[in-house]
C-alpha cells in the first residue's frame, strides 16, 4: 500500500516543497508498486508527478530505490517518448523524483479500440530506438532463475517491459507518453510483443487476435516460435509464482490470462525446455 503526503518524513516534504511551494493539491495515483510514493502535487509552479521510496533500514537502497535510479538514468535518453524529469531530491532516507504532468487519459486496449493504432504506433518507434547504454538490466537475467535456457530472450534492443494501458498516456492532441521506465531493459525486440499479449488478453482480445496484432511487428515474426511459446509459459509459472506470495484481484486477473495464453501457445507450438513450475 502506498503512503500519504502526511506520512513522508518532514524533512522530505521541505525538500520537495522547496521546489513546487507550497503544495496546495494531492492526487494519488492509482495502481503500481515501483514506488512507496506515487502523486501529482500541485504548488506555486503548477502541477508535478512525483515519485518517492525510502531507503533500507540500514541505509541501503532498496529495490522501489533502484527502479527510481534506473528512471533518472535513463530519462534523458528517451526525451520521445518519457516525461522529462524536472528535479529529484534525497532527504530524511528517501528519494524523490519530479516528473513533468502530463494531462492525459489511459489508453484504451479493448478489441476495436482506436488506441490498439496509437499503441502499434509507439511500438514500432520504440523498436527504431537504440539500447542507451546506461541500460543494464539484460532481460534474460529477470527469468533466468525459471529456465535452463533463456538465451533466445537476449539482444540489442530498448526494451520498456511494461506497456500496460496505465503506462501508455494519450493526450487530447493524441501525442502517446510512455511513463514508468524503471524497468527497462536490453533484450530482444520480440520480448516487448510476448510482454504486451498478456494486456491484450486482459482487455478481451482471444489469444490469436492478441497475436494477430502483434503480428505487424518484424521482430515477432521472425522470432523463433518455440521462444515465444517458452515466454508463455514462463509468464504463467511467474505468475503463479506471485499468486503464492500475494492474491489480489489484479494478480488473479494476470494469472488467468497468462496461463491463457500459454495454454494457447502449448497447443499449437512446442516449446523449447524450461524449469517446471
Amino acid at each position: 500500500m502506498r503512503c500519504a503526503w502526511t506520512d513522508l518524513p518532514a524533512e522530505l516534504r521541505t525538500a520537495i516543497t522547496a521546489h513546487t511551494g507550497a503544495v496546495r493539491d494531492i492526487r494519488a495515483a492509482p495502481g503500481g508498486s515501483n514506488a512507496a510514493f506515487a502523486a501529482t502535487l500541485t504548488g506555486r509552479t503548477g502541477p508535478v508527478f512525483v515519485k518517492a521510496a525510502p531507503t533500507r533500514p540500514d541505509g541501503r537502497d532498496g529495490p522501489q530505490i533502484r527502479a527510481l535510479r534506473r528512471e533518472i538514468a535513463v530519462n534523458p535518453c528517451v526525451p520521445e517518448f518519457a516525461p522529462r524529469i524536472l528535479w529529484s531530491t534525497e532527504s530524511g532516507g528517501w528519494l524523490a523524483v519530479a516528473f513533468e504532468h502530463v494531462n492525459a487519459r489511459h489508453a484504451d486496449y479493448q478489441p476495436g479500440s482506436p488506441d490498439l493504432d496509437a499503441l502499434a504506433g509507439l511500438v514500432h518507434r520504440l523498436q527504431r530506438t537504440p539500447c542507451p547504454p546506461v541500460v543494464g538490466l539484460a532481460i534474460e537475467r529477470r527469468w533466468a532463475a525459471l529456465a535452463d535456457d533463456v538465451s533466445a530472450f537476449a539482444g540489442g534492443a530498448l526494451l520498456h517491459t511494461d506497456l500496460n494501458p496505465h503506462n501508455v498516456l494519450i493526450t487530447e492532441d493524441g501525442r502517446v507518453v510512455l511513463v514508468d521506465w524503471a524497468f527497462a531493459s536490453r533484450g530482444a525486440a520480440w520480448v516487448e510483443l510476448g510482454q504486451t499479449v498478456p494486456w491484450l488478453l486482459r482487455a478481451g482480445h482471444e489469444p490469436a487476435a492478441a497475436e494477430n496484432w502483434a503480428g505487424q511487428f518484424p521482430s515477432w515474426t521472425n522470432a523463433e516460435p518455440a521462444a515465444i511459446t517458452l515466454h508463455a509459459r514462463l509468464s504463467a509459472i511467474r505468475w503463479q509464482h506471485r499468486h503464492k506470495n500475494h492474491q489480489s484481484p489484479a494478480i488473479n486477473a494476470s494469472v488467468a490470462v497468462a496461463q491463457q495464453w500459454a495454454d494457447y501457445r502449448m497447443a499449437g507450438v512446442p516449446a523449447a525446455g524450461s524449469a517446471s513450475s
